[in-house]
């Protein structure tokens, strides 16, 4: 049986009719879109207009409901339609689906009213993405289920021309893997099972699949990933690698990399209980990793994509590393262990190096990797870091455009001073802890040759209380949307000239 859910479960359909007696009978909520402060005579063309336009004076608010008074009893959403940036048209688009599923409804159609053809397409293309975000059911364990959303439907309305949705479908699909994974529970996603279940939904999409086991990743000098997986309870740990290879190609274009640390106890350093809660989720960026190739491979972009992940727990156990431990990682380089919690870096670390083994054009690394960068832009932003200066521009420019947005972090390297060893090469970390998001990309630069642009994503905006941007869940899947926005706008191959330029 699959342990995978329904990934696209959202029908999208476009009319050109507009929302006559008969369509509106046919559907269970209506949402109508206007600009902001509608006319009277705008209003006098909605369904309902006069009493939805005494709905706004009074209220003030700029998204009001009623109800038809037809044999369905059609619910009925008016929205004001202000926001600019990507980000607040995705965080209005959640609101106005929030405000229609109050009713649960299966079939919902949109039309919008007064808005020129940019806008319209700019709030259709919005509301399609809460809308795929909210229609999909994350992971429940619960004995007797509760009430399920039940929207199946979306139908635009008054579509004279059609609008381009796949790359806002393809998002969704590889935002939908990135948050079913992430939220499933520890003893429902151990290292067998994320291994058995990448490899289905690969085949799925023509992808090939392999995994270096321990034993394999022995023989290839990966102390850095065995010195966290030893001290697992069974040896099914290991780096997935997964292939997409269109029309033949052989050398990658991009690596991803994602770290996959399905339960984390901090190790030796054992984590006190509130920080360790969800832990589970610490696999996130592999998880990101895996949505983001899904979708690349669902919209069959044209350059081959490696996808490294980067799968253990890191367990406290007779077995597990300790502070002082020194390892050898991939590349070579002797590593002197500071903190056993920090052991993202560590598999990250030998995942990078394999990984640029194939000389891929360009490299990106996912982690939910460190608290200070949290605490350096809460959980509404995400952080960034390059070995190319040029980098934060263009990411910056691709996290506005995504609404994914992102900040980036010096990477100077005097910092390596902080991770000066006396005994091995480098430190894992430093013993005091300020600024120790930036000191993990310096130690993770050390895994990555001067050659091949880099990018690492530290995922602070990973979990969002309440949601982020059209998601509606607390794990938000961040960082598809920005990875698809900057590799639609700049091709692998342009993207490592502009970095190196």
């Amino acid at each position: 049986m699959s342990d995978l859910p329904k990934l696209l479960r959202l029908k999208v359909s476009q009319s050109s009719r507009r929302p006559t007696r008969q369509i509106l009978n046919s559907l269970e909520h209506v949402i109508v879109v206007v600009p902001e402060k509608p006319s009277s005579k705008l209003l006098g063309t909605v369904p309902h207009g006069s009493q939805l336009k005494r709905q706004l004076i009074r209220t003030g608010k700029p998204i009001v409901e009623s109800r038809l008074k037809n044999d369905n009893a059609t619910g009925i959403t008016l929205a004001i339609f202000a926001a600019d940036s990507a980000f607040d048209r995705l965080t209005w688009a959640r609101q106005v689906i929030a405000n229609c599923q109050r009713n649960n409804p299966r079939t919902v159609g949109i039309f919008t009213a007064g808005l020129d053809s940019d806008r319209r397409t700019e709030a259709l293309i919005s509301l399609v993405a809460a809308a795929e975000a909210v229609a999909f059911r994350m992971p429940s364990f619960k004995s007797k289920e509760e009430r399920q959303l039940r929207l199946s439907s979306i139908k635009l309305l008054g579509c004279k021309s059609r609008i381009e949705l796949k790359e806002t479908r393809a998002e969704s699909l590889g935002n939908n893997i990135a948050r079913w994974f992430t939220a499933l529970p520890p003893n429902k996603l151990d290292a067998r099972i994320y291994r058995k279940t990448v490899q289905e939904l690969a085949k799925q999409y023509n992808i090939k699949f392999s995994f270096l086991n321990e034993t394999k990743l022995k023989t290839l000098g990966a102390g850095a990933f065995l010195a966290v997986s030893q001290g697992n309870a069974s040896r099914s740990a290991g780096i997935i690698r997964l292939s997409y290879r269109p029309n033949g190609q052989e050398n990658p274009a991009v690596a991803l990399v994602g770290k996959g640390i399905l339960f984390d106890t901090g190790g030796t350093n054992l984590k006190p209980f509130k920080n360790m809660l969800d832990m589970h989720m610490d696999m996130q960026g592999s998880a990101v990793a895996l949505g983001t190739l899904i979708a690349m491979a669902s919209l069959k972009v044209p350059y081959a994509v490696d996808t490294w992940l980067a799968v253990t727990e890191n367990r406290i156990s007779a077995t597990a590393y300790k502070s002082q431990d020194i390892v050898c990682a991939a590349n070579g380089t002797t590593i002197q262990v500071v903190h056993t919690d920090a052991e993202g870096r560590m598999v990250l670390a030998d995942t990078l190096a394999i990984a640029a083994r194939e000389k891929p054009t360009v490299m990106l690394d996912y982690a939910t990797l460190t608290g200070t960068c949290v605490a350096a832009l809460t959980e509404r932003y995400s952080g960034i870091f390059s070995n190319r200066a040029a980098a934060n521009q263009i990411l910056r420019h691709a996290g506005v455009s995504s609404g994914e947005r992102v900040w980036p972090f010096p990477m100077d390297s005097d910092y390596d001073d902080l991770l000066r060893s006396n005994v091995a090469d480098i430190k894992q970390c430093s013993i005091s802890g300020p600024g120790d998001h930036i000191l993990a990309a310096r130690f993770l630069s050390r895994f990555v040759p001067d050659s091949t642009p880099w990018i690492h994503l530290d995922l602070s905006a990973g979990q969002a209380k309440g949601g982020l941007a059209h998601i509606p869940s607390n794990v938000t899947g961040f960082g598809v949307r920005l990875t698809l926005e900057l590799l639609r706008t700049h091709h692998p191959l342009e993207l490592a000239q502009q970095l190196s330029s």
